[in-house]
C-alpha cells in the first residue's frame, strides 16, 4: 500500500495589507499634527518673547490658557490617534507572523510530500525490478527475456540482422544442491550468472530461464562462426571452480546455439529449436552444439 501523502497547509488568503497601509497613512496623519503643534507652541513662545522684549510684565492669563488648552487637546488627539496606530499596527503584526507560521508549514509539508512521492517512486522501481528479475541471480526472468527477444526479432527485421540464442543447462549441479545444500547451489548460480553476464553486451540479454538453465540472446552476433567463439569461451569461464566457503565447486554447462531466422521466425519455436541442440551437445558431451534440422 502506498504512504498517505500529508496535505501542505494553507495560508489566510486575506493578507493584512490594506490594515498596515490604513496605519501608515494614519501615522502621517499624527505627524502633520505634531508638527502642527510644535509651530504652535512656537508661535506662542516668540509672541510671549516679544512681549518680555517690550517690556510687558503681565500676559493675559486668559490667552495663555487657551493657547495651552488648544495645544494639549491637540497632543491628546495625537496621543489617541498614535494609540489607534499602535493597536493597528500590532494586529499587523500578528497577522504577518500567523501567515509566516502557516508558510512554514506549508513549507514543511510539502517537503514532506516531496519525500513520500520520492520513495513511493524508489518502491515502483523497486516493485517493477522485483517484478521482472530473478530473485536469486538479479537476472532477467522469462517475462522480461520474452518481451526483448520479440523488440530483438522486430530490430533484426528492420535492419536485416540474425540473432543467436544460447540455452545453458548445468550439468551435475543437482548434486551440488543434494551433496553441500541449496545455500551453496544459490552461490554456484550467482557466480554462473556473474560470468555469462560479463561477457555479455549492453544489446544483449542474459536471463535465469527457471533452475540451472539460462539463456543468453546476443544481437547481431556478425555469423555463426563469432557465436561458436563466444560460445567457447563462455563454456571455459563458467567451468572453472567456484569458490564456496573454501570449498572448489565445479559445473559445466551445456550449450544449444538456435540462429534466427535461419533455424526459427518465432520466439517459441527459437527456443525450442536452441533447447534441442543443448540436449545434442548434452548427450554428446560436446560443450556446445547448434540445432540441426532433422530430416524429413
Amino acid at each position: 500500500m502506498s504512504p498517505r501523502l500529508p496535505q501542505p497547509a494553507m495560508p489566510d488568503p486575506s493578507p493584512p495589507a490594506p490594515a498596515l497601509e490604513q496605519a501608515l497613512e494614519q501615522s502621517h496623519e499624527v505627524h502633520a499634527k505634531v508638527e502642527a503643534c510644535a509651530d504652535d507652541l512656537a508661535a506662542t513662545n516668540e509672541a510671549v518673547k516679544v512681549q518680555l522684549a517690550a517690556g510687558e510684565t503681565t500676559l493675559s492669563a486668559a490667552a495663555t490658557l487657551a493657547d495651552g488648552e488648544a495645544v494639549e487637546t491637540t497632543v491628546q488627539e495625537c496621543a489617541d490617534d498614535l494609540q489607534q496606530v499602535t493597536q493597528t499596527l500590532g494586529q499587523g503584526i500578528a497577522d504577518l507572523r500567523e501567515i509566516e507560521h502557516a508558510l512554514a508549514q506549508s513549507r514543511a509539508a510539502l517537503a514532506s510530500t516531496s519525500a513520500a512521492l520520492r520513495e513511493v517512486r524508489a518502491e515502483a522501481v523497486a516493485a517493477t525490478h522485483r517484478a521482472l528479475h530473478d530473485l536469486t541471480t538479479g537476472l532477467p526472468n522469462r517475462e522480461l527475456f520474452d518481451d526483448r527477444l520479440a523488440q530483438a526479432m522486430a530490430m533484426a527485421d528492420r535492419r536485416g540482422w540474425s540473432l543467436a540464442l544460447m540455452f545453458l543447462d548445468l550439468d551435475r549441479f543437482k548434486s551440488i544442491n543434494d551433496f553441500h545444500g541449496h545455500a551453496a547451489g544459490d552461490l554456484v548460480l550467482r557466480e554462473v550468472a556473474r560470468r555469462i553476464g560479463a561477457h555479455a553486451r549492453d544489446e544483449d540479454t542474459v536471463c535465469r530461464n527457471g533452475g540451472d538453465e539460462f539463456l543468453y540472446l546476443l544481437v547481431d552476433p556478425r555469423g555463426a562462426a563469432n557465436v561458436s567463439r563466444i560460445a567457447d569461451v563462455v563454456l571455459r569461464t563458467v567451468e572453472q571452480p567456484i569458490d564456496i566457503g573454501g570449498r572448489a565447486l565445479s559445473v559445466r554447462p551445456s550449450i544449444g546455439i538456435a540462429m534466427y531466422p535461419a533455424d526459427a521466425t518465432t520466439p517459441a519455436l527459437l527456443l525450442k529449436c536452441a533447447d534441442l541442440a543443448m540436449y545434442d551437445a548434452k548427450r554428446r558431451a560436446a560443450g556446445h552444439a547448434f540445432y540441426v534440422a532433422p530430416l524429413t
